[in-house]
């Protein structure tokens, strides 16, 4: 009886009963391991929520979005209206919504991330419950919840917590629907893809072979009905993925938002061009016939000369307080970018085997790979319309898809980007270990393929862990090693072909296994409670830079005291994070331009979103940014905006520094794709335009005097008549 600890299958119990109690036929441990498991997950995700920092491209989004019905439907960067983010704002829904409710606080649009998070362990737990029984769904849940990825990604306000949840929430009601040949749960997951649709655009159709191939292979119908119900499923889920583009499209341009990332104002150009077909340049694939701009590189610098660089009137020209820990930088004048574009080493087809990612993400990597082969090979002959199989095909299906997307397309530092890994690979290795536990006690041939599968991901984690040895628990390495060799020869031992081998020893066998396998992505895990490490912003958690690569600044270890919230690595230099306040001097701007705007629809507008970015979030002000989210994009045209100053609507313009992408655009050689609109209305707003002294609203005026610290100068002009 010990030895079949992992044998028990799914079962179903009738009646009421108190949600800490198994249901009948599970052992009596499931529901209170599940509810720690949902605790564990709840604070993961929520450790230092209360010092949480904006997501601050996104969060100025949200901060729009909650003035008004019309920018939280259109996801408008201003609270004027005036221009969308590059994305759709289905995964802004829910942070909008709860900072409506809770009031406009980093840790309001962090809590939906927690909760979708929570939600989803739960959809996984049940989808494998459902699939390969009790003991695989507690073993793919604690798969998922130390993996580091998936613990990054439930505390950042970005779009893959829903995106994530939804997908989930799509398997499982196909999983429904393959099991019983039903049309309904099979519509219910289109609606569900297409709500990811709305989180995470055409990446959300990349699960739909898996979906497809496991109600096409295993639903218990007529091949005609089963592609007849594929048909109205594929119907479903291409008109609620297109809602939104539709209703963008059937509005009036002059009544809605600009959409960021195009040239010809299309909610189809963004989302097929700019953020899809870009993402494959590697390939050759060009998205310059779709109306979009590049999604690669900020537009409009201009090189080293600094707009204002010593004007009078300067205030803060990065829009987020970043962390001050950036790592070593680049030569000077030469930005990050430059230097090997977003992500450096992970681009390429072997990123997903790179460390930086691998580390995040890969650690089940040889372990779901033995499950998928040997799930699939031992499972031949049986009937088409097997569970079992099905399971294996839906997972290796997923896993298989993702995989090749981000091996082909630009990932970059978005580390969060893995979480829709991270959900196969668990389950994957929850059920595997199930299935080989149970081939190892039947004896035979089979019997290895545990050992196997534990030796294969003993070393995989050891030399993964080495990497990191210099400083981060060098320790860890040799015991990934000895678990897992004390693993192999307890199993071998334990084989029930050898004479006087008893349970006790292939439970310490497995126990074994169990503790090799986890204590890696475990150790990376925790590393959320450690204030030595921040949160990246990128969702990465622990160290994610080898020793020897630590020299380029990416993520280390933040100084003793640091917060656990701190900005660290890629998202400290780009950035991204931000505590929404403004300087001294932006109140004292901000108050000015307020009292002395008159009619305009604009308090000032700015020659980049960076620049209006601490204004929208600290204060809601309405603000025109220039040049959308690259920097490249032509909103307003020249023209356009030179209407809006003989209008009135715009009185001010606070210009300088670089356009498009936050601080990490400068230096990229911009100039050489030439002026853009944002370029060519700098320059006509410093021709004509009158510079306003800073003294005029509280400030200094020194010539020549250089910007402070993290810094770069921007000057206020007074445009129109009477200026």
């Amino acid at each position: 009886m010990a030895t079949n600890v992992l044998d028990a299958t799914a079962a179903t119990g009738t009646g009421r009963r108190a949600p800490w109690k198994a249901p009948v036929g599970e052992p009596s441990y499931a529901r209170p391991a599940l509810l720690l498991l949902t605790v564990l997950a709840a604070v993961f995700y929520a450790w230092g929520i209360t010092h949480s920092q904006y997501h601050t491209f996104y969060a100025d989004a949200a901060r729009s979005m909650t003035g008004g019905w019309k920018a939280f439907f259109y996801g408008s960067f201003d609270p004027a209206n005036s221009i969308t983010l590059d994305k759709s704002p289905g995964f802004l829904w829910p942070q909008a919504l709860s900072a409506r409710l809770l009031g406009f606080h980093p840790w309001a649009l962090t809590l939906p991330q927690v909760l979708e998070g929570v939600a989803s362990l739960l959809v996984l737990y049940r989808l494998v419950h459902c699939w390969a029984g009790t003991h695989a769904a507690l073993l793919a849940a604690t798969a998922f919840l130390v993996t580091p990825v998936a613990v990054g990604l439930f505390r950042t306000s970005v779009e893959d917590p829903a995106f994530t949840l939804c997908l989930l929430l799509a398997a499982e009601a196909t999983q429904r629907a393959a099991r019983a040949g039903r049309l309904r749960p099979l519509l219910l997951a289109g609606v569900w893809v297409g709500a990811a649709f709305q989180a995470k655009m055409l990446e959300a159709w990349a699960v739909l072979p898996a979906l497809a191939l496991v109600y096409l292979v295993s639903a218990p119908l007529a091949l005609r009905r089963r592609l007849a119900h594929l048909g109205l499923a594929a119907l479903v889920t291409t008109a609620v993925s297109a809602s939104w583009m539709l209703a963008v499209t059937l509005v009036p341009a002059k009544d809605r938002p600009y959409v960021d990332g195009t040239t010809n104002n299309s909610a189809f150009s963004m989302v097929v061009g700019y953020n899809f077909l870009n993402r494959f340049g590697s390939l050759g694939i060009s998205a310059a016939a779709t109306g979009s701009v590049s999604a690669t590189q900020g537009g409009g610098h201009r090189g080293d000369r600094e707009r204002g660089a010593a004007g009078p009137g300067a205030v803060r020209a990065d829009a987020h307080r970043t962390s001050e820990r950036q790592g070593a930088q680049p030569a000077a004048g030469a930005s990050p970018l430059a230097a090997g574009g977003f992500g450096g080493a992970q681009n390429g087809w072997a990123k997903m085997f790179g460390t930086t990612l691998a580390a995040q993400t890969g650690w089940f990597y040889p372990f779901a790979a033995a499950a998928v082969v040997c799930g699939l090979l031992w499972r031949r002959g049986r009937p088409r319309t097997d569970a079992s199989r099905a399971g294996f095909l839906l997972w290796g299906a997923w896993l298989a898809t993702y995989f090749l997307v981000f091996s082909a397309g630009s990932v970059g530092p978005h580390t969060y980007y893995m979480g829709v890994i991270a959900v196969p690979l668990a389950a994957l290795t929850g059920a595997g270990t199930v299935q080989m536990w149970r081939a190892h006690r039947a004896g035979g041939r089979r019997a290895w393929a545990l050992p196997g599968a534990v030796a294969a991901t003993t070393v995989w984690s050891a030399c993964l862990a080495d990497r990191f040895a210099a400083s981060f628990l060098p320790w860890l390495a040799p015991a990934v090693a000895a678990l897992g060799l004390a693993a192999v020869v307890l199993l071998a031992l334990a084989r029930p072909e050898r004479p006087c081998t008893g349970g006790r020893l292939a439970l310490a066998g497995l126990a074994a296994s169990l503790a090799a396998v986890l204590v890696a992505p475990s150790a990376w895990a925790v590393q959320v409670f450690n204030p030595a490490y921040g949160t990246s912003g990128m969702g990465s958690v622990g160290p994610t830079t080898p020793n020897r690569e630590r020299s380029r600044g990416s993520s280390g270890p933040q100084s003793a005291g640091a917060r656990t919230a701190s900005p660290s690595g890629f998202a400290a230099l780009a950035g991204i994070a931000s505590d929404g306040s403004l300087t001294p001097d932006e109140r004292r701007l901000l108050d000015y331009t307020r009292a002395h705007r008159g009619g305009a629809r604009y308090a000032f507008a700015t020659t980049n979103w960076n620049a209006a970015s601490p204004y929208i979030l600290s204060a809601g002000a309405d603000v025109l940014p220039l040049g959308g989210f690259s920097g490249k994009v032509p909103f307003p045209a020249p023209a356009d905006f030179r209407r809006l100053v003989a209008a009135g609507q715009v009185r001010y313009v606070l210009a300088g520094g670089p356009a498009g992408l936050g601080p990490l655009a400068a230096g990229t050689g911009n100039t050489a794709a030439g002026p853009t609109a944002a370029t060519r209305i700098a320059d006509w707003v410093e021709a004509t335009c009158a510079k306003v002294p800073a003294s005029a609203y509280g400030g200094t005026d020194t010539p020549g005097a250089p910007p402070a610290p993290g810094r770069t100068a921007r000057t206020l002009y007074r445009c129109g008549p009477g200026q």
